[in-house]
């Protein structure tokens, strides 16, 4: 006997599968409408989720996000239809890269220009070899991006000589085609005659506010050497593509170049009218990775009012917040210390302490008040204990007015900061990004040019940390190449080019390195709740090692290579088999 159907049972009937179906949700089973699922498992699964490394079984991704972080079993079992397996074939999988500071619009200039780094980077050991690798760039396809022969790296701390190359030296490549090499800090460029004659530079041009055009021996004639606020507007002319093609070249080498090395973040950390060229590709839709920008001081008001200034990407980009730059490269000795140089710079006495790129307190205390009352983050350039003495004295008012909130301001560098002033920065809340890179590069100069015990004190990561500050590290790039793993195996090791260790106290774990470009770095960037851990829920921006560097010897941490680059679940590189 059939039993009717009546309104009551028929509620009652439609209410239990209603709970049934509710149940099976909340149980984790995969729903019939789901995206398919992409699983990686067989690898070190690294999650970067707490203060000791965790590992998973299993990872899955689905509609660009994590899903589940855990076991095989239970990712099988909500993989759902049509899911994807990735073997990782016991290689290491993490979150996506995070810099804590970097270039990225001049990441083009690295990738394209004559490299002209020191071994093992590259091959430029003296100023001869630096003459003949200019020249072999020298072709007409290169010097039609620009209208000049450019390269980049170059490092006196390092060539054989111990000096800047000269115009003397650029002109035995062309006295024709204007020239321009940029230091390995940033901070300096050489131009031949020709690039002076083009740049209007001559015994009458006089040094700008926070920078030096050296002279020759007259005292008046230019001999192609710029320093500071001499040389970077000049750096921005010269070298900025001529027509759009070059501009995309430009664009597309150095992004490459950043997905090779497992960035699926990257810092635009010194942005002036470059922002309007990355906005432009934003709009395009041909950024892959997300790309935030700090805007340089005098640009504020042309573009801190715009739609980009916002803690949410649009098409991968937005603005995160205003830098200040206060001195320069401290192994240029242009950082501004309150102790001379052991060594000066040729032409300066052994008074020379560098100099400030904005010498007025009161005129930093207010482009620091600007972005205090804009609630805008800032990155602040300084290198020398003078500069971050600046830094606090002139942040101090502006949080004693407006007040510490959740600003997250950053120092950038601090290679030669007192403990003194690290306690500062802790009672204010500032976050130190620091810049171990420099134990190796320039660990040998810095003992020499500020004294051994000084020298190894730089970029003291390990003592901020036992501190209580927030830290990050960072490549600077391209000062360094981009490689991330390089400036892990630095903050670990803190070996300098001669294999003298530089402040052995200063060193950090494998897994504090690793922080310092995953969690800690998205924490900078207030993205911590989106990035830079495997947690169900947040974006899959995720990087395939081919070593783990936490099972490897800390010395082979270095060698350690990038195999995929995966942003929100989509591979954006992949290292070719060999």
């Amino acid at each position: 006997m059939s039993i009717p159907k009546t309104p009551s049972i028929q509620f009652l009937i439609s209410g239990l599968l209603f709970i049934f179906s509710q149940i099976l949700i909340s149980c984790g089973a995969p729903e019939a409408d789901q995206s398919p699922a992409t699983m990686y498992f067989n690898g070190d699964i690294l999650t970067m989720e707490g203060p000791m490394p965790e590992y998973a079984d299993a990872l899955l991704v689905r509609d660009g996000r994590i899903a589940y972080v855990g076991t095989e079993e239970e990712a099988m079992r909500l993989a759902g239809k049509g899911h994807v397996m990735v073997d990782l074939k016991g290689k290491t999988l993490l979150p996506g890269f995070i810099d804590g500071h970097v270039h990225f619009g001049n990441f083009g200039l690295q990738a394209i220009g004559a490299q002209l780094l020191a071994p093992p980077d590259a091959t430029c050991k003296d100023i001869p070899t630096l003459i003949e690798i200019l020249k072999a760039w020298n072709t007409p396809e290169n010097v039609g991006l620009t209208g000049w022969i450019f390269g980049t790296g170059f490092d006196d701390s390092v060539l054989e000589e111990k000096r800047f190359p000269t115009r003397h030296d650029l002109d035995q490549v062309s006295t024709e085609i204007p020239i321009m090499i940029t230091h390995i800090s940033g901070h300096f460029a050489v131009v031949n005659s020709k690039g002076l004659e083009i740049l209007g530079l001559n015994k009458t041009s006089k040094d700008p506010e926070g920078g030096i055009i050296r002279r020759e021996d007259d005292g008046k004639t230019p001999n192609g050497v710029l320093e500071e606020l001499a040389a970077i507007p000049y750096m921005v002319k010269a070298l900025n593509p001529k027509d759009q093609s070059g501009a995309d070249r430009f664009f597309q080498e150095g992004q490459d170049m950043a997905l090779s090395f497992g960035y699926t973040t990257v810092q635009e950390g010194r942005a002036m009218q470059n922002h309007e060229f990355l906005a432009a590709k934003a709009k395009s839709g041909e950024i892959m990775i997300d790309v935030v920008s700090y805007i340089d001081y005098a640009f504020v008001d042309q573009y801190m009012s715009s739609e980009w200034n916002s803690k949410e990407y649009s098409n991968h980009y937005r603005i995160g917040g205003m830098k200040v730059t206060l001195d320069g490269s401290p192994q240029g000795r242009t950082a501004w210390r309150t102790q001379p140089y052991l060594i000066p710079p040729d032409g300066q006495g052994s008074a020379y302490v560098g100099y400030p790129a904005i010498p007025s307190d009161s005129v930093v205390q207010a482009i620091f008040a600007k972005a205090f009352d804009n609630n805008w983050q800032i990155l602040v350039h300084a290198n020398g204990d003078a500069a971050i003495d600046q830094m606090i004295r002139t942040l101090r008012p502006n949080i004693e007015k407006f007040g510490l909130g959740d600003r997250r301001n950053t120092l950038i560098h601090g290679q030669y900061i007192r403990e003194d002033q690290l306690d500062s920065f802790k009672e204010m809340d500032v976050i130190t990004s620091l810049f171990p890179l420099h134990t190796f590069y320039w660990g040998d100069w810095h003992t020499q040019i500020i004294g051994n015990e000084l020298g190894n004190k730089i970029s003291p990561v390990k003592t901020a940390l036992n501190k209580g500050l927030k830290v990050t590290i960072h490549t600077d790039a391209p000062v360094a190449l981009p490689n991330l793993m390089r400036v892990v195996w630095t903050a670990v090791n803190r070996t300098s080019r001669s294999g003298a260790i530089i402040g052995e106290g200063e060193r950090l774990t494998p897994y504090e390195a690793l922080q310092a470009i995953t969690i800690w770095s998205a924490y900078q960037h207030f993205e911590e709740g989106e990035k830079g851990s495997l947690k169900a829920g947040k974006l899959a921006d995720l990087v395939i090692l081919d070593n783990n560097p936490l099972k490897v010897e800390p010395d082979a941490i270095k060698d350690i290579q990038v195999i995929e680059t995966i942003k929100e679940g989509t591979t954006v590189f992949c290292k070719p088999i060999q």
